[in-house]
């Protein structure tokens, strides 16, 4: 028997083409996974529900929730705030964010990030536990396609780490946008490209000459 499904579209996103055409396939598909699925279930639009359309200003698109127990919450490359130590990605993110700005954070949650409007979506917005990738193929891609459909119906900063990142956003249309393209900052590609980036700081002058308040990244 499937058990029970309770992530519910987002309230300021149930408009999407996919709440009513994709997600009760796809949500069965979970439910039929016997594999523990992560993050858990009431989590999975944790992204969406912290950041309405109409608040993003800036998308930081990852992959796949982290596979490993307690780590994913519904944010990409965030983790709970009692994760320790960080997984490498992130801490590599924070390397480049201390040199960038002289910013120092004390946990991984990054959902004060969010709530600025700094939308952290992943592609994929669930995994099994251990095998990474292992939903890549389920069917989110559509949600995804159509959410930064939305987002850039306004001019955004699309912050793309990584070659599955900018290959995803090659679609994107509407004008004014801001595009910062670097490597990925996984320890297996962070000194290619990643480390030096300063995204961070591009992102806020970005949002300055538009007349925005900038993101307070140690929030």
């Amino acid at each position: 028997m499937l058990r029970p499904e309770v992530d519910h579209p987002p309230a300021a996103w149930a408009h999407l083409p996919f709440f009513t055409r994709g997600w009760s396939t796809l949500a069965a598909r979970i439910a039929a996974d016997p594999r523990p699925i992560l993050p858990p279930e009431g989590q999975r639009f944790t992204a969406l529900d912290l950041t309405p359309p109409d608040c993003v200003r800036v998308v930081i698109l990852g992959q796949d929730p982290y596979p490993t127990a307690g780590h994913a919450h519904g944010l990409a490359f965030s983790v709970a705030p009692e994760v320790c130590p960080l997984p490498r990605s992130l801490s590599n993110i924070y390397k480049e964010l201390q040199a960038d700005l002289g910013v120092t954070r004390q946990t991984g949650d990054l959902r004060g990030w969010a709530r600025q409007g700094v939308l952290l979506l992943n592609s994929t917005l669930t995994v099994p536990e251990g095998a990474a990738g292992g939903h890549a193929a389920l069917g989110w891609d559509r949600l995804v396609d159509e959410v930064l459909a939305e987002v850039a119906t306004r001019p955004t900063a699309f912050v793309l780490w990584g070659a599955a990142a900018q290959a995803r956003a090659t679609g994107i249309g509407g004008r004014d946008h801001l595009f910062l393209k670097s490597a990925h900052p996984s320890p297996l590609s962070a000194r290619r490209g990643f480390f030096g980036s300063r995204p961070f700081s591009a992102v806020n002058r970005w949002l300055e000459d538009r007349g925005q308040p900038p993101i307070d990244w140690a929030a």
